[in-house]
């Protein structure tokens, strides 16, 4: 079948798919896809039997040898999911050109897409990805929710190995973009931190080959000289002293991030000052595509974060900082910093192990060790590589101590209850800190 023909048999689902059997509503197509672990092609029957319209399955699976009409057979199941999404975002508006911004870097992917999305809402009808789908299957499924009535789009691009933005890139072909940082992290994939930035780096090549536009923190060395190696790159720049902007020291009455730009104060619901990067990122996006000033700010302050991401919560006994989602040294580097400024009577930061660090992992979680050990806060410590880290670095005094698990350290502060601190959780996904949160 033609990608023509499968566009036109998407289109008789109502241009709804799914690649999950358990997801079935009735009427949408089904794609089966192949993992190592998994095999979707023996679920396609049953998300036919379950109400889908059409399954689009591998040649050769049993599915595709079973005679049931509404069985569409494919080399390729992931080719066809991808190829299906290319050809939406080609022809999704007909003859009208859908202009695609898209978004990748090391930290503050998420949190700055949905503040983009905050602010081009105030103006635009915004098709954007939902939570951090951002792979090779999140989004091709991004770009399947677009409409008719779309008049951005705003995609999400995460990565873990070399050549994964050249290929999101080559689905959703960007018209825009923007790397909100590069770190370390994924340094098991990647191989170095110029391995993290030649990946991140696809992003600018796509838009520099297309005369596209990149939006470019114009104050971090790194991004400026990634932009400046790319030629004919157009460049849009933000940042925090090129704007003249500057964050407002959080205190106990007022915690969440404030900026103070010109004569304006942006007062969000966001926490730490790393934020104040992302705010930035989606005002200059704002005022590029001619969104009232007025309006944007009014968008970034009525977001409110979600998911453990920069949240802050009060419990009967004390004030959480989520941040539970993620972490690698660049981003907790920038969270601890950020936790060093808030004024509290007692701070007590949980850390997990930053994870997919490879060789570099004993060293990293070395120096946020010693970080811990020059602050004025006090920490809990989650994990095998914390473990490694203490045996070279030895046990700073302000930590309470050492634990296998989240669970083990959930039981741990039930026996020992914290009250009246202001906690700072993260860690790893994997290491799943907010397992601790019930037992503050």
């Amino acid at each position: 079948m033609t990608i023509e023909g499968l566009y036109q048999e998407y289109k008789a689902c109502g241009c709804r798919v799914t690649t999950d059997s358990r997801a079935i509503s009735g009427g949408e197509m089904f794609i089966a896809l192949k993992g190592d672990n998994f095999d979707g092609n023996e679920y396609a029957l049953k998300a036919l039997e379950a109400g889908a319209a059409r399954a689009v399955v591998d040649d050769g699976s049993a599915a595709a040898a079973s005679g049931d009409p509404r069985v569409i057979a494919v080399p390729d199941g992931f080719d066809a999911l991808r190829s299906l999404a290319r050809h939406h975002r080609r022809n999704c508006l007909g003859d009208n050109h859908l202009t695609v911004l898209g978004l990748t870097g090391t930290n503050g992917k998420t949190t700055t897409k949905e503040l983009i999305r905050a602010v081009l809402s105030a103006k635009y009808r915004v098709t954007a990805t939902e939570g951090n789908l951002n792979n090779d299957i999140g989004v091709p499924l991004s770009l399947l929710k677009i409409t008719p009535e779309t008049e951005l789009a705003v995609i999400e691009m995460g990565a873990s190995h070399p050549d994964d933005i050249k290929h999101l890139v080559d689905v959703c072909e960007p018209d825009c973009g923007l790397i909100t940082n590069v770190g370390k992290a994924h340094l098991l994939g990647f191989g170095s931190f110029e391995g993290v930035k030649q990946a991140k780096g696809q992003l600018y090549d796509f838009i520099a080959a297309h005369g596209g536009e990149v939006f470019v923190n114009v104050d971090d060395d790194n991004l400026r000289a990634m932009a400046g190696e790319r030629a004919g790159l157009s460049i849009i720049p933000y940042g925090m002293d090129y704007n003249g902007a500057e964050v407002v020291p959080p205190t106990p009455e007022h915690p969440f991030l404030r900026i103070r730009l010109g004569d304006r104060e942006i007062n969000t619901s966001l926490v730490g000052a790393y934020n104040a990067m992302n705010v930035l990122a989606a005002l200059c996006i704002g005022c590029h595509f001619e969104v009232p000033f007025d309006d944007a700010v009014a968008a970034v302050e009525a977001y409110t974060p979600s998911n453990n991401r920069s949240q802050m919560q009060k419990t009967e006994r004390n004030t959480l900082i989520l941040d539970a989602y993620n972490a690698n040294p660049s981003s907790m580097g920038v969270a601890l910093d950020s936790f060093a400024l808030m004024e509290a009577p007692r701070k007590v930061a949980l850390l997990g192990d930053m994870r997919e660090l490879g060789n570099n992992s004993l060293q990293e979680h070395v120096k946020v060790v010693e970080k811990i050990a020059a602050s004025d806060f006090e920490a809990c410590l989650v994990g095998e590589e914390f473990g490694k880290a203490l045996e070279v670095a030895g046990m700073p005094a302000n930590v309470l101590g050492h634990f296998a698990s989240s669970d083990e350290l959930a039981g741990w502060l039930q026996e020992h209850p914290l009250a009246g601190a202001c906690v700072l959780v993260k860690g790893s996904r994997g290491i799943r800190m907010e397992k601790t949160v019930p037992a503050l």
